[in-house]
């Protein structure tokens, strides 16, 4: 029996005459992580950002809990955005705020948070992610890229969400700290059973957080499968991203 938490059908979204999304058919199961790989301009974040409602389809329908999102009311959509935690390829971190109420930010929208509970908050979400309470009074601007992503992932998992989407959370890391984002994926991932949707080019990180693949090219999903079958897909498409080839069907 399925127990799929998001249902794509026959998604399309364009800007204007540009077609960016031409069909996306997608199938996303509850507890699972799913990882859509793709070369730039694909349309990856785009299609993030309209399955969250950050951009509205052109047509096709996205179910999430079974609800279908392109057409419900502003409390329905207030229900399904208090499921979901978004980290954003740059973090999004606010200049203006410390450490402590950037992690809270949200959840203060959420919740009434005392200050005690909140300061409690903060720090169980800075060590959820290997980071000392010690930087709670610290602005973004006083921590390196590492941390600030450290610390954009723990105000992502601050609400405890069921359904968590990462645009490149790899993005300008060294390899190190790559491993340790992609580790912390996988412990928020079974700490809070979430499921998780992650959009990146980086194949290191999708061998390492991905229960299932699916590869987007030209606005449709062309391939689906697990990480260990990606490597014999004999796709050319897939085949050609996959070991990085310079010729193939994807220009170069």
């Amino acid at each position: 029996m399925e127990n799929n938490v998001i249902t794509i059908e026959n998604l399309h979204k364009s800007f204007g005459s540009h077609k960016v999304l031409s069909g996306i058919d997608l199938k996303i199961e509850k507890g699972k992580s799913l990882v859509i790989l793709g070369g730039s301009g694909t349309g990856k974040s785009v299609l993030i950002k309209t399955i969250i409602g950050l951009l509205k389809p052109t047509s096709g329908k996205i179910f999430i809990d079974g609800l279908d999102t392109t057409s419900i009311n502003k409390k329905q959509e207030a229900q399904i955005l208090q499921k979901c935690g978004f980290l954003f390829q740059a973090g999004a971190l606010f200049d203006s705020l410390t450490i402590e109420e950037n992690i809270t930010f949200f959840a203060e929208k959420l919740y009434k948070l005392s200050l005690h509970k909140r300061r409690e908050l903060a720090i169980e979400k800075l060590h959820a992610v290997g980071l000392s309470d010690r930087v709670l009074k610290l602005f973004p601007s006083e921590i390196s890229g590492g941390m600030q992503k450290r610390v954009s992932l723990a105000r992502t998992i601050c609400t405890n969400p069921e359904i968590i989407f990462f645009d490149e959370p790899t993005t300008g890391l060294d390899p190190i700290m790559a491993n340790v984002i992609n580790e912390l994926i996988i412990s928020a991932k079974n700490k809070l059973g979430a499921t998780c949707v992650t959009i990146t080019h980086d194949m290191n990180s999708a061998r390492a957080i991905a229960d299932k693949v699916a590869m987007i090219y030209e606005g449709k999903i062309i391939w689906q499968g697990t990480p260990k079958e990606l490597d014999s897909c004999e796709d050319p498409v897939v085949s050609q991203f996959v070991h990085g080839r310079t010729t193939g069907p994807i220009s170069v």
